[in-house]
């Protein structure tokens, strides 16, 4: 607890925290709440596993699992396929205006912020008598706003785009939770992409198709439109063990009164000695846009071990062979390909490309605009709905015997 919270905790009931034995939802449970895509949820619940979650319980949009806190640190860090992670403050009824600002200011709330610091809230209602997100998010709003005044004649200021904490509501069927945003923004949000070209991937798309992919090392992994490297870039982070949120500068759980500095440090300090070293051409890609190319190039040049990627200016049609390998592709597609261009002879030379010069690979190829994977005119293994980032594509796999 930094000095200022300290202050004005002991000017209130001239307790400290650890006197008082205060206990918040997350403390007392040990259970925190992941926002997920449901097209990814099975997935997601396999990668939360393997960073030590237990307890599962898959809801609507997200999973609610339990957590020691160095696995709710890792989880933070080391997560590719969740939006963001919440850790629960309180749940209560709530019926009306009164009853969400009533029990919002009961909140001890200099255990997470100052008047000199700043705060947003993000809402979501659904089946409630309050109605209105943005109505219920104001009076959240409000109620923390009139704490601080009420206790130091300061109030703290809204920022919408960085703020110190964020505070999560979530109100269905007039049961309501309030949590701290534990990730401190949304972790699609890795920081390697300093260029980029029109309409990039989500980084958490880009996971997830690596991840369905099942590409392990033991084959090499190519992407022959690759755009500004995100297929790459998520490629490289899961088999280097690189953190996903290796560039965040800070957490939202940081804000925490438990936060615990040593540990987070140890567990990053750790994450450091655990990196694995990748083989010079085990990932490469290319792209027929000079654009493209210096974009990913700059991009992954910032990740460990990014100077072991092989990029090149190729059209994917000049490519002479790409056998034995993991084939992983987002073909342009839609404003991305310019309205002059043929789509659908696009799509035929990609699917001869992949029959004719990927014999023995395997592809993974994501649609965009599904309507598209027909004129491939290759049968698929399987195909797969991905709905995430605003988009509504299909990942296919094809077997090139």
């Amino acid at each position: 607890m930094n000095k200022g919270k300290k202050s004005i905790l002991q000017k209130g009931k001239g307790k400290t925290r650890k006197q008082a034995k205060l206990e918040y939802l997350y403390e007392k449970e040990s259970q925190y709440f992941a926002q997920i895509a449901e097209s990814i949820k099975d997935i997601a619940i396999n990668e939360l596993k393997e960073l030590g979650a237990y307890g599962l319980k898959p809801v609507f949009r997200g999973i609610w699992f339990k957590a020691s806190k160095k696995d709710f640190y890792r989880i933070n860090y080391f997560a590719r396929l969740v939006s963001r992670i919440l850790a629960p403050l309180v749940s209560f009824e709530c019926h009306d205006k009164d009853d969400l600002y009533k029990a919002v200011r009961k909140i001890r709330w200099e255990e997470f912020l100052t008047p000199k610091n700043t705060f947003s809230v993000v809402a979501n209602v659904s089946e409630s008598q309050i109605t209105h997100s943005n109505f219920a998010g104001l009076r959240v709003k409000d109620a923390i706003a009139d704490y601080f005044r009420d206790r130091t004649n300061k109030r703290p200021s809204v920022d919408s785009k960085d703020p110190y904490v964020i505070i999560n509501l979530h109100l269905h069927k007039d049961l309501a939770t309030l949590s701290i945003d534990a990730s401190g923004g949304p972790l699609h949000k890795r920081g390697y992409r300093e260029e980029s070209v029109s309409a990039p991937m989500q980084e958490t798309v880009a996971a997830s198709i690596i991840t369905l992919s099942g590409w392990d090392g033991k084959v090499p992994l190519y992407d022959p439109m690759c755009g500004s490297g995100t297929i790459l870039c998520e490629a490289l982070m899961k088999y280097c063990r690189i953190p996903a949120q290796v560039f965040r500068t800070r957490f939202g759980f940081e804000r925490l009164p438990d936060f615990d500095e040593n540990l987070w440090r140890k567990i990053k300090n750790n994450s450091l000695e655990n990196l694995r070293k990748i083989e010079k051409g085990m990932i490469a890609g290319s792209d027929i846009s000079g654009h493209s190319v210096n974009a990913v190039k700059t991009n992954i040049m910032g990740l460990h071990f990014g100077s072991e990627i092989t990029i090149e200016l190729k059209d994917f049609q000049d490519i002479e062979s790409m056998g034995n390998s993991v084939i992983v592709t987002n073909p342009p597609y839609g404003i991305r390909m310019g309205k002059d261009k043929n789509l659908n002879k696009f799509y035929q030379s990609f699917g001869l490309f992949l029959k004719n010069k990927c014999r023995k690979s395997t592809a993974f190829v994501y649609f965009g605009e599904p309507r598209y994977i027909k004129k491939v005119l290759l049968s698929p293994s399987w195909k797969r709905p991905l709905k995430i980032g605003g988009l509504d594509g299909k990942l296919v796999k094809y077997e090139l015997y």
